[in-house]
């Protein structure tokens, strides 16, 4: 048993005088008191939630594609050092044997001192070719009810998440026969408006990377992201780089959807990385000054982006407050995630995972199920 005296985000709002009582991997006690045992550890950061990320490649070096569990452990333990408490392990537009060979991996990989994988993010390749961005073309295909179950067959117990564009073929035949098993998710889409609204009524809940690799928003064709602006259930993910969405609509996006938007990295295996050149499943992504592009053709290859540096984006950059920031990277991607019963909230019974932020949002500790990241 320990126990975290100091400022926390606790019940929506930034709260002084907040212990924390921690037993083994889950957090037995969340109090308001001035009565502070002896050994109770005080901090003077800011207590938050560890953040969750539904969408990520890869960092370190390594790739979720790269279908190894060694591999999968450095994403797992680079990212828990920023922040990251749990994720969803994100593939690519690739062949059938090799998602299958990453599936499995993601499967049997855990480890105990950094991010748990919470669920999987097929990114593809059930996608516009068209809207591929650093996707491989040749990998894009009809969508199929018959490869997906045998995927899910693979990893029973994550949760699952599915990018894909309404326009291609099978895609409403796929969404209804899992949308009671996986979170359908926009993306990668040429659609219109009423094809994006017409995906959300046959069970689409999500969005890809908004305003990326979609139809933007026109005052006489509202496109992709008018039909999730106007939602009034849809979530969505921002890359909060900078270099993706303008530091405006950030700000634009999260105050249009409050309660409704996730951050997410896109992070690929350069992430944590010098510039130089980087593989993207097959595809050479060269990464400069933060930025990375495919050699050939200069798409957006993901991005070099930490939850950690997502988070004091949206606070320096997009300039939102940063009681309005944290759920963005804790509670909203929780429940999309569906783990919303036991993460992404400092509560009794949750898993004791924890960030805490000295006064300049630097990570002074990491905590992932009760135990410190090294």
């Amino acid at each position: 048993m320990k126990q975290i005296y100091g400022r926390a985000y606790v019940r929506g709002s930034i709260e002084d005088d907040t212990l924390i009582t921690i037993d083994g991997a889950v957090i037995a006690a969340v109090t308001q008191t001035r009565d502070v045992p002896r050994d109770a550890e005080r901090t003077a950061s800011l207590i938050v939630p560890g953040f969750i990320d539904l969408h990520i490649h890869g960092g370190d070096g390594a790739d979720f594609m790269d279908a190894d569990e060694h591999a999968n452990a450095r994403i797992l333990a680079f990212h828990a050092r920023h922040g990251t408490t749990a994720l969803m392990a994100t593939t690519l537009s690739g062949s059938i044997t090799d998602l299958q060979d990453a599936v499995a991996a993601m499967a049997r990989s855990s480890d105990e001192r950094g991010a748990e994988i919470a669920g999987i993010h097929l990114e593809g390749p059930y996608i516009n070719r068209e809207r591929a961005g650093a996707q491989n073309r040749g990998s894009i295909r009809p969508a199929d009810i018959h490869e997906i179950a045998s995927l899910i067959e693979r990893a029973p117990h994550l949760k699952w998440m599915i990018t894909f564009a309404p326009e291609i073929e099978g895609a409403r035949a796929l969404v209804e026969r899992f949308r009671d098993r996986v979170v359908f998710s926009i993306g990668h889409t040429s659609a219109d408006y009423a094809e994006a609204v017409a995906a959300l009524d046959w069970g689409a809940t999500h969005f890809t990377h908004l305003f990326n690799a979609m139809t933007g928003m026109h005052h006489r064709e509202p496109g992709v992201v008018g039909a999730a602006l106007v939602s009034r259930s849809a979530t969505a993910e921002l890359i909060a780089d900078g270099i993706h969405v303008h530091p405006a609509v950030l700000n634009i996006a999260a105050t249009t959807l409050p309660h409704r938007i996730a951050l997410i990295t896109d992070a690929i295996r350069a992430c944590g990385l010098a510039d130089g050149t980087y593989k993207l499943y097959d595809q050479d992504v060269e990464v400069k000054d933060g930025s990375a592009r495919l050699r050939n053709g200069g798409a957006l290859a993901g991005s070099t982006l930490t939850m950690h540096d997502a988070v004091r984006n949206m606070i320096e950059l997009a300039g939102l407050p940063i009681e309005r920031v944290i759920p963005l990277a804790t509670d909203v991607p929780a429940r999309i995630a569906g783990v919303r019963d036991r993460k992404g909230t400092i509560d009794r019974g949750y898993d004791a995972d924890l960030v805490l932020l000295d006064k300049k949002l630097d990570i002074e500790r990491v905590v992932v199920r009760g135990t410190n990241v090294e």
